[in-house]
C-alpha cells in the first residue's frame, strides 16, 4: 500500500476513534485509509480550508504553469499554418483550390486515431514522462514542416503531427481532473485552455515578426523560419516538462507525506468514492465508458461545441477581410484573444462558484451565435470588428466549462474517466475533420455559409445543454430517493454524490 494511505498509532490518537459517516460510505476505500481519512475528516472547516489553500497554491504553481505553455505550443503547432498562409506558402507549394483547407483537416485524421488508446495507456504510466516525450516528438516534425518543397510532404506532416500530438490534451485534461475537486477544475481549465487564446495571441505576433523580419534570411522563406522557430522552443520546453510536470497524487514526492494523503482525501470526499487506478483494468474501464449513455450525450455537445470553433484556424484570414495589410492583420488577432482569455477566466471561476455549468454554456454561446451573426450580415468594418470579438469570447469559454462538466460527470474508476473524456474529446474533434471547409476562401469576405452554419450550430449547443440540465436534474432526484430508502440505486456512482448541473 502507498505510504500515503498509512497512519501511525500516534497520528490517529489525535482524534477521536469514531468513523465519520461519510467517510464510512465511501467507495474503493481501504480500511486502513478509512482510517487516515478519519483524521481529516474530524477537523475543523478552518483547518480543512487551511489545508486546502495550502495544498492549491503548491499544485497549481506546478501544475497549470507547464501545463498552460505546453498547451500554448500544442495548439500553436497546429495552427501556425494559419499564418504561414499570409507568408508565401501556397505558392511556394503550389498550392490552389481547397489545398490550404485538406493541410488543415488531415492533421485532425491523425490526432483521432491515438486519442482512446493514449488516454488509457496514460492511467498505467507517468504523466510527466509521456506527455512530455510526446511533445518533444511533435516539436521535431513541427519543424521538419520547414523542410516540406511539396504539398504531399506537407500533408504527410501534418497527419504525423496529428498522431503525436493526440496524447497531450485529453491527457491533461484527465491529469488535472486527478487533482482538482470539481468545482475548482472549470477555474483550471480555464487556465489550462487559455493556452489555445495565448497561441492565437502570440502566434499572430510570432508571425507578424517572423514574416515581417526574416523572410529571406539565409535564403530560408518566413513561413518556413516559422516552423523551424515554433517546434525548437516547443523540444526545449517538452525536456523541461519531464522534470516540472507532476504525476498523481499517491506518487508526487514534492508534497509532503499528509499532503499527499490529504490531496487523495479531497478528491475521495468529492466524488464519494476513491479515485484508484489499479481498481478497474483498461478493458472494463473502457467497457464502462461505452455502457453509459451519457458520455454519448456529451460527445455530441462537445463535438458541436468544437464544431462552432472551427473559424480559429481560418481567423487570420477572416480578419484580413477587414482590408488592412498582412502583418497588421496579424496584430489585430492579438487583443481579439487577449479579451477571450480575460473572459474565459471570469466565466469559468463564476461556473465553479455558484455550481453550474449550463447555465454559463447556454449564455456564452448565444454571445458567440450575436458574433456570427453581425460578421456575416454586414461589411462595416468596425461592426466586423467587433464581432469577431463575441465569436471566440462566447465559444472558447464555454468549451472550457463543457471539457469540466464532462469530466466531473464521470468521476470515478479512474479509467471509466480517462476512456469518457478520450472518447469526447475523440468524436469531438471530427469536427476539425469537415469543419475545416466551412470557410473557403472563395465565400470571402463576409463567409457567409460559414458564419450562418456557426451561428445555428451555436444555438444546437445552447440546447444540448439545456438538455443534458434536465438529464442530470432527474437523475439527481433518482440518487435522492434512492438514498432516503435506503435501495440501492442502478446508477454506478457512490453514496452523496450529486452531478454539477
Amino acid at each position: 500500500m502507498d505510504s500515503a494511505v498509512k497512519v501511525s498509532k500516534e497520528n490517529f490518537s489525535e482524534v477521536e476513534e469514531v468513523i465519520a459517516a461519510e467517510v464510512a460510505n465511501l467507495k474503493g476505500v481501504k480500511e486502513l485509509e478509512k482510517e487516515y481519512y478519519t483524521l481529516f475528516a474530524n477537523k475543523d472547516e478552518e483547518w480543512k480550508a487551511y489545508m486546502t489553500k495550502k495544498l492549491l497554491a503548491k499544485v497549481d504553481v506546478r501544475l497549470l504553469p507547464m501545463l498552460v505553455m505546453m498547451y500554448t505550443l500544442n495548439f500553436l503547432d497546429r495552427s501556425n499554418l494559419a499564418q504561414a498562409r499570409l507568408g508565401t506558402l501556397e505558392k511556394d507549394l503550389k498550392m490552389t483550390g481547397t489545398d490550404f483547407n485538406l493541410a488543415t483537416s488531415i492533421l485532425f485524421v491523425g490526432y483521432l486515431l491515438m486519442q482512446l488508446p493514449s488516454n488509457l495507456l496514460l492511467t498505467r504510466v507517468r504523466p510527466s514522462v509521456y506527455l512530455g516525450a510526446a511533445m518533444a516528438i511533435w516539436g521535431i516534425v513541427s519543424c521538419s514542416q520547414a523542410a516540406v518543397r511539396s504539398f504531399g510532404s506537407l500533408i504527410a506532416c501534418r497527419l504525423i503531427l496529428g498522431v503525436v500530438e493526440a496524447p497531450f490534451f485529453p491527457g491533461a485534461i484527465m491529469l488535472m481532473s486527478s487533482w482538482y475537486t470539481r468545482r475548482e477544475l472549470a477555474y483550471r481549465i480555464a487556465w489550462f485552455y487559455s493556452g489555445n487564446a495565448l497561441a492565437n495571441m502570440f502566434g499572430g505576433l510570432i508571425g507578424a515578426g517572423v514574416l515581417g523580419n526574416l523572410s529571406g534570411t539565409r535564403g530560408i522563406s518566413g513561413w518556413r523560419w516559422l516552423f523551424i522557430i515554433d517546434g525548437s522552443v516547443t523540444v526545449t520546453v517538452a525536456l523541461t516538462g519531464m522534470v516540472i510536470l507532476p504525476n498523481f497524487p499517491s506518487s508526487s514526492k514534492w508534497l509532503t507525506e499528509k499532503e499527499r494523503a490529504f490531496a487523495q482525501w479531497r478528491l475521495v470526499m468529492d466524488a464519494k468514492e476513491a479515485d484508484d487506478a489499479g481498481s478497474v483494468t483498461l478493458k472494463d474501464g473502457l467497457r464502462l465508458a461505452l455502457k453509459d449513455h451519457r458520455v454519448y450525450i456529451f460527445l455530441i455537445l462537445q463535438h458541436l461545441s468544437l464544431l462552432s470553433q472551427t473559424f480559429q484556424y481560418f481567423f487570420p484570414s477572416i480578419v484580413g477581410t477587414l482590408g488592412y495589410g498582412e502583418i497588421q492583420t496579424l496584430l489585430l488577432t492579438t487583443p481579439v484573444w487577449f479579451t477571450t482569455f480575460l473572459v474565459s477566466l471570469f466565466a469559468t471561476y463564476s461556473s465553479g462558484r455558484f455550481g453550474d455549468r449550463s447555465k454559463h454554456i447556454i449564455g456564452l454561446m448565444l454571445i458567440s451565435c450575436v458574433g456570427n451573426l453581425i460578421a456575416t450580415a454586414t461589411s462595416n468594418t468596425a461592426a466586423r470588428f467587433f464581432a469577431m470579438f463575441l465569436m471566440p469570447m462566447g465559444a472558447v469559454s464555454a468549451f472550457q466549462i463543457i471539457l469540466a462538466w464532462i469530466a466531473g460527470t464521470f468521476p470515478r474508476p479512474l479509467v471509466k474517466r480517462s476512456a469518457a473524456i478520450a472518447i469526447c474529446n475523440m468524436f469531438g474533434n471530427t469536427a476539425s475533420i469537415y469543419g475545416s471547409y466551412m470557410y473557403p476562401s472563395s465565400a470571402g469576405p463576409r463567409y457567409i455559409p460559414g458564419g450562418i452554419s456557426n451561428a445555428t450550430i451555436c444555438l444546437l449547443v445552447a440546447l444540448i445543454a439545456v438538455g443534458i440540465r434536465l438529464l442530470l436534474a432527474r437523475q439527481n432526484k433518482q440518487l435522492k430517493k434512492a438514498e432516503e430508502s435506503n435501495v440501492d440505486s442502478t446508477n454506478d456512482t457512490a453514496h452523496g454524490f450529486r452531478y454539477m448541473l
